[in-house]
């Protein structure tokens, strides 16, 4: 089966896990453009791409706006709940989706999915139920990684780098 639906949590997936507050308040977060470009050419090739996080940010809807990631969740306590309602929407399978998450509340999301990635810096929990160990750590290159293992085991080299061509 192939996969059709990439799942990403984002604090120390998407981001390096660090949340930086300003004097006034202000939360700042930085991402990964190598990870975006990725994003981006995976849902041109015509898959999904969702964001399924634990927190409310701002920023990080910003992000998702900016890379076109029209399924996007946030302050979810029971992440697989909500990726089983969207893997219904979709008509898809569970063999269907890749998840990238490093920690905990990923665990069961991680679990359920056909493949599940996690950076190299991620707990050393979900780290045993991973199909994938990632050799980025989070925020630096991870989701990328995952995106360009997908497609090469997918066999959508070609259409991927035509995209750019």
């Amino acid at each position: 089966m192939s996969i059709e639906l990439i799942v990403m949590d984002v604090d120390g997936t998407m981001t390096d896990s660090r949340i930086t507050y300003s004097e006034h308040g202000s939360e700042i977060k930085a991402f990964n453009v190598k990870d975006g470009l990725a994003i981006v050419s995976w849902i041109r090739l015509g898959k999904h791409a969702a964001i399924i996080t634990g927190r409310h940010s701002k920023i990080v809807e910003r992000r998702a706006k900016e890379l076109h990631i029209e399924h996007f969740y946030q302050g979810c306590d029971d992440k697989l709940a909500k990726l089983e309602k969207l893997v219904e929407t979709l008509g898809i399978t569970m063999e269907n989706v890749a998840v990238i998450g490093d920690d905990l509340n990923d665990y069961r999301m991680l679990e359920a999915a056909q493949l599940s990635f996690v950076p190299r810096d991620a707990s050393q929990y979900v780290d045993k139920i991973a199909s994938v160990i990632l050799t980025q750590k989070g925020g630096e290159g991870a989701v990328r990684e995952m995106i360009e293992y997908l497609i090469k085991k997918e066999g959508l080299e070609e259409r991927f780098l035509s995209l750019w061509r």
